[in-house]
C-alpha cells in the first residue's frame, strides 16, 4: 500500500463540482492500493500516516506528527501509485488491486482512519475528482507498505 503524503495549509477534493472534502492544515494522503495488500498494510500504512514528523517545531525541524498537532487528514484513492513505469511510455497497471478489493480495503482504511483520528475527509473510489491543494513546504513524502505476497 503507498500513501503519497503531502503537507499542506490546505485542500480539498471534488466530484461533478460537489465538494466531497475538505480540510485545513495537515496532510492530504493520495493511496495507492497493491495487489496484495491486506488489512495489516492498511493498518501499518495509517500508523505511519498519524505518526510520522512532518511539521516544524518552534526551531523549524520536522519534528511533530498529525496525531500532535490535530490537524485534517484528507485521504484520497489514487490507483495510479501502484502503476509499473519501468519501462515503455505506458503506464501497466497490473499491480494495481482490483477495483472490488481495492474499494473495500480503502473503505476500511478510511473507517480505521476516522476511529483514530478527529479530522479525516475523503475523496471517493473510482471517481473523476478534482484535488485542490496548498502543499505547506513543499514538503511531500512517499510511504510504502509493500504487500505480503
Amino acid at each position: 500500500m503507498i500513501g503519497l503524503l503531502q503537507r499542506v495549509t490546505e485542500a480539498a477534493v471534488h466530484v461533478d463540482g460537489a465538494c466531497l472534502g475538505r480540510i485545513g492544515p495537515g496532510l492530504l494522503v493520495l493511496v495507492g492500493i497493491e495487489r496484495h495488500d491486506t488489512r495489516a498494510q492498511a493498518e501499518r500504512l495509517l500508523e505511519r500516516l498519524l505518526g510520522y514528523r512532518v511539521f516544524d517545531n518552534a526551531e523549524g525541524r520536522m519534528e511533530h506528527s498529525l496525531r500532535e498537532t490535530t490537524g485534517g487528514l484528507l485521504l484520497v484513492p489514487q490507483f495510479t501509485l501502484a502503476a509499473n513505469t519501468r519501462k515503455g511510455t505506458r503506464a501497466s497497471f497490473t499491480p494495481a488491486a482490483a477495483p472490488q478489493s481495492g474499494a473495500a480495503l480503502f473503505e476500511y482504511l478510511l473507517h480505521r482512519a476516522r476511529s483514530e483520528h478527529s479530522d479525516v475527509a475523503t475523496g471517493r473510489f473510482g471517481a473523476h475528482m478534482q484535488v485542490s491543494l496548498i502543499n505547506d513546504g513543499p514538503a511531500t513524502f512517499w510511504l510504502q507498505v509493500p504487500p505480503t505476497a
